[in-house]
């Protein structure tokens, strides 16, 4: 099973300083995005344990970006993606990749 979203807005970057109230409305906007996406594909989890899922980065340009960041980044996203699931997201067992690849997505492979 695969989920493709898109690249999270730069404004969920724990480096972008922006007041929490507006930061809070991107978090929304991205989370419902990818609860969406998720959910148009129908897809169903495990009934119970851990979900291992695969989430591999394609970031919009060619410019350098920290793992750590990246990884903060797509928070609002997994929740989204847990919700279309309708699981706990503490059941996610992730496994990163970074692609230098800039097709500005992110690939979650769940396994």
């Amino acid at each position: 099973m695969q989920i493709e979203l898109p690249y999270p807005p730069k404004e969920l970057s724990p480096n972008t300083p922006l007041h929490w109230a507006k930061k809070a409305k991107f978090k929304k906007s991205y989370r419902h995005t990818c609860w969406a996406l998720t959910l148009a594909q129908k897809l169903v989890a495990p009934p119970e344990g851990r979900i291992d899922i695969q989430i591999t980065f394609y970031p919009p340009d060619r410019r350098h970006r920290d793992a750590d960041n990246m990884v903060a980044s797509i928070k609002a996203g997994l929740d989204g993606v847990a919700d279309a699931l309708k699981v706990n997201d503490k059941r996610f067992l992730p496994t990163f990749k970074f692609s230098e690849e800039p097709l500005g997505k992110v690939v979650i492979e769940i396994k």
